[in-house]
Protein backbone atom coordinates (compact mmCIF):
# COMPACT_ATOMS: atom_id res chain seq x y z
CA UNK A 1 0.00 0.00 0.00
CA UNK A 2 1.22 3.48 -0.83
CA UNK A 3 1.79 4.13 3.02
CA UNK A 4 3.95 1.13 3.36
CA UNK A 5 6.04 2.50 -0.03
CA UNK A 6 6.97 5.92 1.92
CA UNK A 7 7.81 4.50 5.33
CA UNK A 8 10.20 1.95 2.82
CA UNK A 9 12.19 5.15 1.44
CA UNK A 10 11.76 7.68 4.64
CA UNK A 11 13.61 4.25 6.41
CA UNK A 12 16.16 3.60 3.10
CA UNK A 13 17.29 7.25 4.22
CA UNK A 14 17.91 7.13 7.40
CA UNK A 15 14.74 9.46 8.38
CA UNK A 16 12.14 10.09 11.40
CA UNK A 17 8.72 10.90 10.84
CA UNK A 18 10.22 14.13 11.93
CA UNK A 19 12.75 14.62 9.85
CA UNK A 20 10.38 13.92 7.06
CA UNK A 21 7.81 16.36 8.42
CA UNK A 22 9.90 18.96 8.59
CA UNK A 23 11.53 18.60 5.11
CA UNK A 24 7.84 19.25 3.90
CA UNK A 25 6.63 21.35 6.31
CA UNK A 26 4.37 19.03 7.46
CA UNK A 27 3.69 17.37 11.78
CA UNK A 28 5.65 14.61 12.09
CA UNK A 29 1.74 12.91 13.32
CA UNK A 30 0.76 13.79 9.78
CA UNK A 31 3.78 11.66 8.14
CA UNK A 32 2.83 9.03 10.73
CA UNK A 33 -1.01 9.21 9.52
CA UNK A 34 0.30 8.64 5.55
CA UNK A 35 2.72 5.45 6.55
CA UNK A 36 -0.85 4.09 8.43
CA UNK A 37 -2.42 4.61 5.84
CA UNK A 38 -5.28 6.68 7.78
CA UNK A 39 -4.94 9.53 5.78
CA UNK A 40 -3.99 9.54 1.60
CA UNK A 41 -1.33 11.93 0.22
CA UNK A 42 -2.70 14.85 -2.46
CA UNK A 43 -0.81 15.18 -5.08
CA UNK A 44 0.79 17.90 -4.28
CA UNK A 45 1.67 16.30 -1.14
CA UNK A 46 3.07 13.37 -3.17
CA UNK A 47 5.63 15.44 -5.27
CA UNK A 48 6.80 17.19 -1.76
CA UNK A 49 7.38 13.68 -0.12
CA UNK A 50 8.77 12.19 -3.83
CA UNK A 51 11.19 15.08 -3.79
CA UNK A 52 12.36 15.25 -0.21
CA UNK A 53 12.21 11.16 -0.43
CA UNK A 54 14.80 11.14 -3.49
CA UNK A 55 12.49 9.26 -5.40
CA UNK A 56 10.02 9.85 -8.18
CA UNK A 57 6.25 9.62 -7.90
CA UNK A 58 5.43 6.53 -9.53
CA UNK A 59 7.66 4.71 -6.89
CA UNK A 60 5.23 5.47 -4.35
CA UNK A 61 2.23 2.97 -6.57
CA UNK A 62 4.42 0.11 -7.18
CA UNK A 63 2.74 -2.74 -4.92
CA UNK A 64 5.00 -4.25 -2.51
CA UNK A 65 5.57 -7.72 -3.77
CA UNK A 66 9.33 -8.47 -1.76
CA UNK A 67 9.77 -9.72 1.87
CA UNK A 68 12.91 -10.74 2.91
CA UNK A 69 12.96 -13.68 4.77
CA UNK A 70 15.16 -16.09 6.35
CA UNK A 71 17.54 -13.05 6.87
CA UNK A 72 20.99 -14.25 8.74
CA UNK A 73 23.82 -11.83 9.43
CA UNK A 74 27.37 -12.95 9.34
CA UNK A 75 28.09 -9.38 11.81
CA UNK A 76 25.77 -7.52 12.97
CA UNK A 77 26.83 -6.59 16.20
CA UNK A 78 25.76 -3.04 18.07
CA UNK A 79 23.67 -2.72 14.94
CA UNK A 80 20.24 -0.95 16.09
CA UNK A 81 17.14 -1.98 15.07
CA UNK A 82 16.78 1.45 13.14
CA UNK A 83 19.97 0.63 11.26
CA UNK A 84 19.04 -2.80 10.12
CA UNK A 85 15.39 -1.31 9.22
CA UNK A 86 17.35 1.36 7.29
CA UNK A 87 20.03 -1.35 5.30
CA UNK A 88 16.99 -3.62 4.72
CA UNK A 89 14.58 -0.73 3.14
CA UNK A 90 17.61 -0.13 0.75
CA UNK A 91 18.05 -3.75 -0.27
CA UNK A 92 14.84 -3.97 -1.09
CA UNK A 93 14.56 -1.13 -3.15
CA UNK A 94 17.79 -2.79 -5.03
CA UNK A 95 15.95 -5.73 -5.22
CA UNK A 96 12.79 -4.40 -6.98
CA UNK A 97 14.81 -2.76 -9.86
CA UNK A 98 16.48 -6.15 -10.26
CA UNK A 99 13.48 -8.38 -10.53
CA UNK A 100 11.73 -5.76 -12.56
CA UNK A 101 14.76 -5.77 -15.14
CA UNK A 102 14.21 -9.51 -15.40
CA UNK A 103 11.04 -9.88 -16.11
CA UNK A 104 11.03 -7.08 -19.18
CA UNK A 105 13.03 -9.89 -20.90
CA UNK A 106 11.10 -12.31 -22.99
CA UNK A 107 12.93 -15.40 -21.38
CA UNK A 108 14.60 -14.98 -18.27
CA UNK A 109 18.43 -14.08 -18.69
CA UNK A 110 19.40 -16.36 -15.46
CA UNK A 111 18.86 -19.26 -14.36
CA UNK A 112 17.31 -20.32 -10.96
CA UNK A 113 19.21 -21.53 -8.47
CA UNK A 114 19.62 -25.44 -8.09
CA UNK A 115 22.27 -27.46 -6.97
CA UNK A 116 21.42 -31.69 -6.77
CA UNK A 117 21.70 -34.93 -4.20
CA UNK A 118 22.66 -32.63 -1.12
CA UNK A 119 22.92 -34.80 2.11
CA UNK A 120 19.92 -34.54 4.63
CA UNK A 121 22.35 -34.63 7.15
CA UNK A 122 26.00 -33.37 7.36
CA UNK A 123 27.57 -35.33 10.41
CA UNK A 124 31.16 -34.44 10.17
CA UNK A 125 33.52 -31.32 8.98
CA UNK A 126 34.84 -33.57 6.47
CA UNK A 127 31.51 -34.07 4.85
CA UNK A 128 31.72 -29.80 4.66
CA UNK A 129 34.83 -29.98 2.51
CA UNK A 130 33.64 -33.09 0.30
CA UNK A 131 29.89 -30.89 -0.08
CA UNK A 132 32.47 -27.79 -1.36
CA UNK A 133 34.23 -30.35 -4.04
CA UNK A 134 30.42 -31.34 -5.34
CA UNK A 135 29.32 -28.07 -5.69
CA UNK A 136 32.21 -26.95 -7.65
CA UNK A 137 32.01 -30.34 -10.02
CA UNK A 138 28.19 -29.91 -10.46
CA UNK A 139 29.07 -26.05 -11.52
CA UNK A 140 32.20 -27.49 -13.50
CA UNK A 141 34.24 -25.34 -11.94
CA UNK A 142 37.14 -27.75 -11.60
CA UNK A 143 40.08 -26.92 -9.27
CA UNK A 144 40.95 -23.73 -10.76
CA UNK A 145 40.73 -20.39 -8.87
CA UNK A 146 37.26 -18.42 -9.05
CA UNK A 147 38.36 -15.29 -10.42
CA UNK A 148 34.58 -13.31 -10.79
CA UNK A 149 33.02 -15.00 -7.85
CA UNK A 150 30.10 -12.11 -7.74
CA UNK A 151 29.25 -13.32 -11.45
CA UNK A 152 29.63 -16.73 -11.28
CA UNK A 153 26.83 -16.79 -8.28
CA UNK A 154 24.60 -14.32 -10.16
CA UNK A 155 25.11 -16.82 -12.90
CA UNK A 156 23.55 -19.47 -11.15
CA UNK A 157 20.74 -17.40 -9.43
CA UNK A 158 22.00 -16.22 -6.80
CA UNK A 159 21.52 -12.32 -6.68
CA UNK A 160 24.24 -10.22 -4.89
CA UNK A 161 23.69 -6.83 -3.85
CA UNK A 162 26.11 -4.22 -2.04
CA UNK A 163 25.65 -2.24 1.03
CA UNK A 164 27.98 1.05 1.77
CA UNK A 165 30.56 -0.68 4.45
CA UNK A 166 31.06 3.16 5.66
CA UNK A 167 27.89 3.18 6.72
CA UNK A 168 27.20 0.20 8.69
CA UNK A 169 30.67 -0.58 9.68
CA UNK A 170 29.35 -3.75 11.64
CA UNK A 171 28.09 -5.36 8.90
CA UNK A 172 30.22 -7.86 6.53
CA UNK A 173 27.38 -9.55 4.82
CA UNK A 174 24.20 -11.41 5.71
CA UNK A 175 21.77 -13.89 3.30
CA UNK A 176 18.30 -14.11 3.27
CA UNK A 177 15.27 -15.26 0.84
CA UNK A 178 13.06 -13.63 -1.83
CA UNK A 179 10.50 -15.77 -3.03
CA UNK A 180 12.46 -18.69 -1.89
CA UNK A 181 15.23 -17.18 -4.29
CA UNK A 182 18.61 -16.65 -2.47
CA UNK A 183 19.89 -13.67 -2.20
CA UNK A 184 23.62 -12.47 -0.67
CA UNK A 185 24.61 -8.84 0.44
CA UNK A 186 28.18 -7.75 1.07
CA UNK A 187 29.86 -4.64 2.20
CA UNK A 188 30.82 -2.80 -1.05
CA UNK A 189 34.47 -1.04 0.52
CA UNK A 190 35.68 -4.42 1.90
CA UNK A 191 38.81 -5.46 0.56
CA UNK A 192 38.27 -8.18 -2.48
CA UNK A 193 39.28 -11.23 -0.45
CA UNK A 194 37.29 -10.64 2.81
CA UNK A 195 34.27 -9.61 0.13
CA UNK A 196 34.67 -12.68 -1.34
CA UNK A 197 35.30 -14.83 1.49
CA UNK A 198 31.49 -13.42 2.98
CA UNK A 199 29.86 -14.61 -0.11
CA UNK A 200 30.79 -18.30 -0.02
CA UNK A 201 30.14 -18.43 3.80
CA UNK A 202 26.99 -16.85 3.07
CA UNK A 203 26.44 -19.64 -0.03
CA UNK A 204 27.60 -22.14 2.58
CA UNK A 205 24.22 -20.69 4.90
CA UNK A 206 21.97 -22.00 1.76
CA UNK A 207 23.34 -25.44 1.27
CA UNK A 208 24.15 -25.55 5.01
CA UNK A 209 21.18 -24.31 6.93
CA UNK A 210 18.85 -27.38 8.84
CA UNK A 211 21.40 -29.87 7.47
CA UNK A 212 24.34 -30.16 10.21
CA UNK A 213 24.11 -32.02 13.40
CA UNK A 214 23.53 -31.05 16.42
CA UNK A 215 27.10 -31.27 17.96
CA UNK A 216 28.55 -29.27 14.57
CA UNK A 217 28.03 -24.87 14.77
CA UNK A 218 26.92 -23.51 11.73
CA UNK A 219 28.94 -20.66 11.50
CA UNK A 220 32.39 -22.77 11.92
CA UNK A 221 30.82 -24.85 9.74
CA UNK A 222 30.07 -22.22 6.94
CA UNK A 223 33.29 -20.78 7.32
CA UNK A 224 34.65 -24.06 6.94
CA UNK A 225 32.69 -24.49 3.24
CA UNK A 226 34.15 -20.94 2.13
CA UNK A 227 37.71 -22.41 2.24
CA UNK A 228 36.93 -25.20 0.55
CA UNK A 229 35.21 -23.33 -2.10
CA UNK A 230 37.55 -21.03 -2.50
CA UNK A 231 40.84 -23.50 -2.27
CA UNK A 232 39.92 -26.96 -2.55
CA UNK A 233 42.39 -29.31 -0.57
CA UNK A 234 43.64 -30.90 -3.47
CA UNK A 235 44.53 -27.41 -4.94
CA UNK A 236 46.30 -26.52 -1.69
CA UNK A 237 48.18 -29.75 -1.58
CA UNK A 238 49.27 -29.53 -5.18
CA UNK A 239 50.75 -26.37 -4.38
CA UNK A 240 51.95 -26.49 -0.62
CA UNK A 241 52.91 -30.26 -0.68
CA UNK A 242 51.69 -32.77 1.58
CA UNK A 243 53.55 -31.45 4.90
CA UNK A 244 55.10 -28.48 5.42
CA UNK A 245 57.39 -28.13 8.27
CA UNK A 246 58.02 -23.99 7.67
CA UNK A 247 55.82 -21.57 5.04
CA UNK A 248 56.93 -18.53 3.92
CA UNK A 249 54.72 -15.24 3.97
CA UNK A 250 55.98 -14.63 0.13
CA UNK A 251 54.24 -18.10 -0.73
CA UNK A 252 51.23 -17.38 0.87
CA UNK A 253 51.10 -13.79 -0.49
CA UNK A 254 51.62 -15.60 -3.99
CA UNK A 255 48.57 -18.20 -3.35
CA UNK A 256 46.22 -15.21 -1.94
CA UNK A 257 46.63 -13.17 -5.40
CA UNK A 258 46.08 -16.24 -7.50
CA UNK A 259 42.77 -17.83 -5.35
CA UNK A 260 41.51 -14.24 -3.70
CA UNK A 261 41.74 -15.77 -0.01
CA UNK A 262 43.47 -13.77 2.79
CA UNK A 263 47.14 -15.32 3.95
CA UNK A 264 45.28 -16.17 7.36
CA UNK A 265 42.59 -18.05 5.61
CA UNK A 266 45.11 -19.71 3.60
CA UNK A 267 47.36 -20.35 6.86
CA UNK A 268 43.93 -22.08 8.49
CA UNK A 269 43.07 -24.25 5.05
CA UNK A 270 47.12 -25.73 5.80
CA UNK A 271 45.93 -26.98 9.00
CA UNK A 272 42.37 -28.34 8.12
CA UNK A 273 44.39 -29.66 5.45
CA UNK A 274 47.26 -31.59 7.85
CA UNK A 275 49.60 -29.61 5.49
CA UNK A 276 50.82 -27.84 8.51
CA UNK A 277 50.73 -29.06 12.12
CA UNK A 278 48.66 -27.30 14.71
CA UNK A 279 51.60 -25.94 16.68
CA UNK A 280 53.34 -24.42 13.25
CA UNK A 281 49.75 -22.91 12.93
CA UNK A 282 49.84 -21.50 16.44
CA UNK A 283 53.54 -20.05 15.76
CA UNK A 284 53.16 -19.10 12.20
CA UNK A 285 49.52 -16.73 13.38
CA UNK A 286 51.43 -15.12 16.40
CA UNK A 287 54.29 -14.15 14.11
CA UNK A 288 51.37 -12.48 12.35
CA UNK A 289 50.19 -10.98 15.17
CA UNK A 290 53.44 -9.63 16.05
CA UNK A 291 53.93 -8.13 12.75
CA UNK A 292 50.23 -6.51 12.80
CA UNK A 293 49.19 -8.63 9.69
CA UNK A 294 46.22 -10.05 11.22
CA UNK A 295 44.49 -6.62 10.82
CA UNK A 296 46.66 -5.58 7.79
CA UNK A 297 48.31 -7.99 5.59
CA UNK A 298 51.59 -6.86 3.73
CA UNK A 299 51.94 -6.88 -0.09
CA UNK A 300 49.37 -6.16 -2.70
CA UNK A 301 45.65 -6.07 -1.69
CA UNK A 302 43.37 -8.37 -3.75
CA UNK A 303 41.10 -5.99 -5.61
CA UNK A 304 37.54 -5.98 -4.91
CA UNK A 305 35.50 -7.01 -8.16
CA UNK A 306 32.93 -5.80 -9.89
CA UNK A 307 29.77 -7.65 -11.19
CA UNK A 308 28.70 -7.09 -14.78
CA UNK A 309 25.57 -9.01 -14.61
CA UNK A 310 23.05 -6.32 -13.58
CA UNK A 311 24.39 -3.54 -16.15
CA UNK A 312 25.13 -5.86 -18.88
CA UNK A 313 21.08 -6.89 -18.93
CA UNK A 314 19.95 -3.24 -18.89
CA UNK A 315 21.74 -2.30 -21.92
CA UNK A 316 20.66 -5.82 -23.21
CA UNK A 317 17.41 -4.95 -22.26
CA UNK A 318 17.53 -1.25 -23.77
CA UNK A 319 19.10 -2.47 -27.44
CA UNK A 320 16.25 -5.09 -27.74
CA UNK A 321 13.64 -2.28 -26.86
CA UNK A 322 11.99 -3.96 -24.35
CA UNK A 323 12.50 -0.61 -22.01
CA UNK A 324 13.40 3.00 -22.66
CA UNK A 325 16.56 5.14 -22.03
CA UNK A 326 14.39 6.86 -19.01
CA UNK A 327 13.45 3.02 -17.37
CA UNK A 328 17.21 2.55 -18.05
CA UNK A 329 18.20 5.40 -16.04
CA UNK A 330 15.84 4.21 -13.29
CA UNK A 331 16.50 1.23 -12.79
CA UNK A 332 20.52 1.79 -12.58
CA UNK A 333 19.35 4.46 -9.90
CA UNK A 334 20.79 7.72 -12.41
CA UNK A 335 19.51 10.81 -13.63
CA UNK A 336 18.74 10.58 -17.21
CA UNK A 337 21.20 13.09 -18.01
CA UNK A 338 23.84 11.39 -16.47
CA UNK A 339 22.97 7.80 -17.84
CA UNK A 340 23.03 9.52 -21.25
CA UNK A 341 26.27 10.16 -20.88
CA UNK A 342 27.23 6.92 -19.79
CA UNK A 343 26.01 4.95 -22.62
CA UNK A 344 27.73 7.05 -24.80
CA UNK A 345 30.92 6.25 -22.60
CA UNK A 346 31.58 9.76 -21.55
CA UNK A 347 31.86 8.43 -18.13
CA UNK A 348 33.50 5.26 -17.52
CA UNK A 349 32.70 5.13 -13.55
CA UNK A 350 29.04 4.51 -12.17
CA UNK A 351 27.81 2.33 -9.49
CA UNK A 352 24.42 1.85 -9.85
CA UNK A 353 23.53 -0.09 -6.64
Amino acid sequence: MLGNRIQRARKALGFSLRDLGEKISFSHAAIKKYEDNKVTPSSDVLIKLAQALHVKVEYFFRPERFILENIQYRKHTDMSKHQVEEMIAKILDQIERRIELEQVFPHPPIYSFAVCNLPKVIKDIEAIETLADDIRHQWQLGLSPLPDLIDLLEERGIKIFKIDSEQYPKMDGFYAEINKMPVIVVGNQRPGDRQRFTLAHELGHFLLDNRLASHLNIEKACNRFAGAFLLPKKSLISILGKHRHSIEPRELSVLKQEYGISMTAILHRAEEAGVISTSLYRQLRSEFNEHGWSKQEPGKPYLERKSHVFEQMVFHALAEDYIGESKAAELMNMSLESFRSFRMMENQHVDHQ
